[in-house]
């Protein structure tokens, strides 16, 4: 089951994307960039515009693609994964911006920690 509180959204036209950072998703981000703070610097850094767009499409998708693979084995559906193709297609490149923001507040609502302390018993 997903914490609800972890899960952003991106919105595509009428659609609401669900962003999802996973343990998977960090490791995937882990390989192509060498960690978070990585991603950070490079999301910072101008790149050309082809550049640009093909870091934050193959974000999205790992990161979109993380509640479909939960949805498949948690319920034993099939439902396919998104592509960086689909999901250009349905692309504004006016939203650039906005798809950023998307990625940095999955990124953020994923490193939120939950501490749950149980109360002691008074000393009567």
């Amino acid at each position: 089951m997903i914490d609800d509180s972890r899960v952003t959204y991106l919105v595509l036209g009428k659609e609401k994307l669900p962003l999802l950072l996973t343990l998977k998703a960090t490791r995937d981000i882990a390989t192509r960039y060498g960690g978070l703070e990585e991603l950070g610097n490079k999301m910072l850094e101008s790149m050309d515009l082809n550049g640009m767009i093909d870091e934050i499409v193959w974000l999205i998708v790992i990161l979109a693609n993380q509640c479909i693979l939960i949805e498949n084995l948690e319920n034993k559906t099939n439902k396919p994964l998104l592509t960086a193709d689909e999901l250009e297609l349905r692309m504004d490149p006016y939203e650039m911006t906005s798809y950023r923001e998307a990625i940095l507040a999955a990124l953020q609502a994923g490193q939120k920690q939950h501490v749950q302390s149980e109360e002691e018993p008074k000393n009567a």
